[in-house]
């Protein structure tokens, strides 16, 4: 009787619909709060420089490195949980249906995030003789006019240093503007190596769908060296940067779009090398293979980004100052 029992149990919780209905798992909340530590050591981590009092008494990144650390290792767990149920036929067509309407979703509100960094950066380039109007602007730290930083037109003109303090110190912030960057050099050179790589990506796609393993493997390896060297000569480009990220309008919106950009590639790159070593590990068929295609979608919005990044910022932005630069 007991067996009997036991047998319609089983097969009351048999899959009997195209669904996938997932077991409890702890990895979402330890995700959240992994997160909630994240951003509140960020917080301590910037009170905390130029001499700050940080927050709660503690200094230092610490905060964000404990943070990002539960972060990673969550990430890696659940993500380690959801390869498994992939390749023990747990993602049927339809699971896979509303994985790429999540993925689409996704990638959209990561599109809001460079809108709000290019908004910012033409709020500044278009109207560079604007103005601040505070009610009480003698209590707005940093808040200066426009005409006096940019000199009335974009590129601004090079100044030595800015009026702009540090919200949690009230210390002077030394920032600065000399010219901007050549967009025909390393900017120009990244851009070849970014197209390059989408083109690699999709080398990989189409050899997958045509179930060559081989240049599956080949075409991942070079999208993956090609991030890796966008990455090296990004870091390279900023070394030479004639600004400052602090205290000057033009060095925050340049470093916060591109940077965050190159996080982007970073985040897509290690995205691709999951992909890569799942490849090469006999993972992925033809008719089974979201992650890799999700990863291929992140890498193509990574592109285009960056040819707007590209367009506008190194090639519109960068005006008479930057092609005086290159010639001396």
């Amino acid at each position: 009787m007991q067996q009997e029992t036991t047998g319609k149990t089983t097969m009351a919780h048999a899959n009997n619909h195209d669904y996938h209905l997932l077991d409890p798992s702890p990895w979402p909340i330890l995700a959240s709060l992994s997160a909630f530590v994240t951003a509140i050591g960020t917080i301590i981590w910037m009170r905390s420089t130029g001499g700050g009092a940080g927050l709660f008494g503690v200094q230092g990144p610490g905060v964000f490195a404990a943070g990002m650390l539960g972060l990673m290792a969550v990430a890696f767990m659940w993500w380690r949980d959801v390869v498994i149920e992939a390749e023990t036929g747990q993602h049927t067509p339809v699971v896979q249906i509303h994985q790429r309407y999540g993925m689409l979703l996704f990638i959209a509100s990561e599109v809001m995030f460079f809108v709000a960094w290019f908004w910012a950066y033409f709020d500044a380039a278009l109207f560079p003789n604007g103005t601040y109007t505070l009610e009480n602007v003698q209590q707005a730290i940093g808040m200066v006019q426009r005409n006096e930083v940019f000199g009335g037109q974009w590129p601004p003109v090079p100044i030595e240093m800015t009026e702009a303090t540090i919200p949690a110190t009230g210390a002077a912030a030394e920032g600065n503007f000399k010219h901007t960057f050549d967009p025909w050099g390393l900017p120009l050179v990244n851009t070849l190596i970014l197209l390059l790589s989408g083109c690699t990506v999709t080398w990989a796609h189409h050899a997958l769908l045509e179930n060559k393993r081989g240049q599956l493997i080949a075409g991942l390896a070079v999208t993956v060296a090609l991030g890796a060297l966008f990455t090296v000569l990004q870091y390279i480009e900023y070394g030479h940067a004639a600004f400052t990220f602090a205290g000057h309008t033009y060095g925050s919106t340049f470093f916060m779009a591109t940077g965050f950009h190159g996080a982007h590639v970073i985040i897509g790159t290690i995205f691709l090398l999951v992909c890569l070593l799942r490849a090469m590990k006999g993972h992925f068929t033809p008719k089974q293979h979201f992650g890799f295609e999700a990863a291929a979608w992140y890498w193509h919005f990574v592109d285009v980004v960056w040819l707007f990044l590209f367009a506008c910022i190194y090639v519109w932005g960068a005006g008479e100052i930057a092609a005086t630069a290159a010639g001396h």
